[in-house]
Formats: structure tokens, sequence, C-alpha cells
């Protein structure tokens, strides 16, 4: 583990989740939902392109037998959430009478989630939860159950393990945040 700053763009960043700590609390949620989804098949629908790491290092620990999509959702522009919710790739699978988990990277304002639901909704599944890798409740704007989360955090700006800063930082295997 090392301790120092990085610098994306304009803006530095110390460490704050070690990759270690990460899947620990991965690994907890995937023994969770694994034990709650017994027997029922659940869909795994992951937001792109945030959630990718998580949702591989989830998928690899859930036991019991399960499907997963891609969807991509933007409403981010730099740091700042836009509050605007655009569908930029559509779901294609059938969700009707389906377990649907939507797997996040991180829910801060809750634009985005809240959107997807209620689009869910629309289709008619048997249930929708949301698992997340970080929570800023803080943040919340919407009022959102998210059923599993690996880490609440308070309202620093993060990056790495697939969340980015204007492209930029999704490849590291830890999560950094801004040094203010």
């Amino acid at each position: 583990m090392n301790s120092r700053t990085i610098t994306l763009h304009d803006c530095e960043f110390s460490p704050y989740l070690y990759e270690e700590e990460i899947i620990a609390r991965i690994s907890f949620m995937a023994e969770t939902i694994s034990r709650e989804y017994a027997g029922k098949n659940p869909l795994f629908l992951a937001v792109l392109n945030g959630s990718f790491m998580f949702a591989a290092d989830l998928l690899k620990r859930v036991t019991i037998p399960c499907e997963i999509a891609f969807i991509r959702l933007s409403s981010y522009q730099d740091m700042e959430s836009t509050g605007k919710v655009k569908e930029v790739l559509g779901l294609t699978e059938d969700i009707h009478s389906r377990h649907v988990i939507v797997l996040e990277d991180i829910v801060d304002t809750g634009h985005t989630v809240h959107n997807l639901i209620n689009q869910l909704q629309a289709k008619s599944p048997a249930s929708v939860q949301v698992a997340s890798l970080l929570l800023k409740p803080d943040c919340l704007q919407h009022k959102l159950d998210v059923k599993y989360v690996a880490k609440t955090i308070p309202n620093d700006f993060v990056v790495g393990y697939g969340l980015d800063y204007n492209g930029l930082g999704r490849n590291l295997r830890d999560i950094y945040k801004i040094v203010s």
C-alpha cells in the first residue's frame, strides 16, 4: 500500500480505501445477496461505466445462479451532478417477474437510481433492489432504499475502482479522495 497522492487532470487525490478493504466489503455483500436470493435467479443490472469493477468482483463472489446485464446512464459532468439522467444504452432483457438488483458504483444525489428504478418498475419486475459500492447519505435528494451498501462515505469527491474524474482514474485499484 502506498500513501502518496496522485494527480488527475488538475486535481490531487489521496488514498482513501485500499483494495483489500473494498474486496472484504464486497465479499460480505455477496454472501448476504447469495443467502437472500437463493432459488430466485436474480438479474444483476450493472450501470456502466462506473460499476464495472464492482460488478465483476461482486459476481465472482455470488454463489447462486444469476444473470448480469449492462446499461449505461449518464448524469455527470465534471465533478457535479447535472440532475438530468439520460439513457445512453437501454435495457434489452425482459425483466417481467424477475428479481432485479441494480449495481451502482456510487449513490450520491440519487437522481440516477431514482430515475432508473422508476423505469424498471414500469416493466413489472418481481422486485428491484439496489447494491452500491459507495453511498453518500448527506447528498441524497430522493427517498431511496439502497439495500446493499459496501461503504457509506461523507461528501468527498472520490476516484478509482471504476469511479472517474473526467474519464481518468477508473483503472486504479484503490479509491482516492480529492485533497481539499
